[in-house]
C-alpha cells in the first residue's frame, strides 16, 4: 500500500467549481478565472484508515476529484503561450504522481457559511473530510487531462459520479499557475482538481466506491472504498 505522499503533504489546495455541469447543479455562478480553497492535511483519510465520520447535524456531501501530488517547488509557473500540450507535460515534470480524493463538504454548514459571507474552512476541513486512494504514479495516467472519474454510493448503478476529466473549464496548467501565482506549491503539497456534476448526501451507514479509468479499465491504485459513520465529539452543528 503505497500512502507514504500523505505523510508529506503541508497542504491541500482544491479547486472548485471546475465543471459546468456541477455548477448548473449547486445553481452557483459561473467561475471566469480558477479559484482555490484550502483543506488542512489532518483531513487526510487514508485507505483502512476507518470510516468517513459525519458530525452531529452536518448534510455531507462527496465530491470525487483527481488529485495531483507535487514533488518540486513551483511558484509562479506560467502557461501562458504555450500549447496545451507541452504546458501539461511541463506540470507534469513537476509532480511526483497522482490520488484520487473525495472532497467531503458539509453541504449546510457551507451554505450557512456562504450566506454570512465567511471562509468555507469548516465546511470542508473536519477530520476525515479527505478520504484518498493509494498514490498512483505517472506512468500509469499517460494523460490525466482525459481520464474518467467515478463514484457511487451502496455500490448503486448508474454511478452517482462518473465523468472524463476532460469536461474542467480550466485545464490542469492553468489551475497550478492561478495557484502558484499566489502561494508557493511546495515538495509533498496536494491539488485537487476539481470535481464533475452528481454530488449528493451520505449518512452514516452509507458506503462510498470511488476511484477512476484510464481507457474504459479502472486503476486499481485508485479505487477508494469507505464506509461512513458518526463522529460524536462536541461538534454540532446548528448549536
Amino acid at each position: 500500500m503505497s500512502t507514504a505522499f500523505a505523510e508529506k503533504c503541508r497542504k491541500v489546495v482544491c479547486i472548485g467549481r471546475n465543471y459546468f455541469d456541477h455548477v448548473l447543479e449547486l445553481n452557483n455562478a459561473k467561475p471566469t478565472s480558477p479559484f482555490f480553497f484550502l483543506k488542512p492535511p489532518s483531513s487526510i483519510l487514508l485507505p483502512g484508515q476507518g470510516p468517513i465520520l459525519a458530525p452531529t447535524g452536518v448534510k455531507c456531501h462527496y465530491e470525487v476529484e483527481l488529485a495531483l501530488v507535487f514533488d518540486k517547488t513551483v511558484r509562479d509557473y506560467d502557461y501562458r503561450g504555450k500549447d496545451e500540450k507541452t504546458a501539461l507535460n511541463e506540470v507534469i515534470d513537476q509532480i511526483s504522481g497522482y490520488t484520487v480524493a473525495i472532497d467531503m463538504t458539509g453541504r449546510n454548514v457551507q451554505d450557512e457559511i456562504k450566506k454570512k459571507g465567511l471562509p468555507w474552512t469548516t465546511a470542508k476541513g473536519f477530520d476525515t473530510f479527505l478520504p484518498v486512494s493509494n498514490f498512483i504514479p505517472k506512468s500509469a495516467i499517460p494523460d490525466p487531462s482525459d481520464v474518467t472519474l467515478f463514484l457511487t454510493v451502496n455500490k448503486q448503478t448508474p454511478y452517482n459520479q462518473h465523468d472524463s476529466t476532460n469536461l474542467m473549464m480550466f485545464k490542469i496548467p492553468e489551475l497550478v499557475s492561478a495557484i502558484s501565482s499566489v502561494m508557493t506549491i511546495q515538495p509533498g503539497d496536494i491539488i485537487l482538481t476539481g470535481t464533475p456534476k452528481g454530488v449528493g448526501s451520505v449518512v452514516p451507514g452509507d458506503h462510498i466506491d470511488a476511484g477512476l479509468e484510464v481507457d474504459g479499465k479502472v486503476l486499481e491504485d485508485s479505487k477508494i472504498s469507505v464506509d461512513v459513520a458518526e463522529k460524536g465529539g462536541i461538534y454540532a452543528f446548528g448549536k
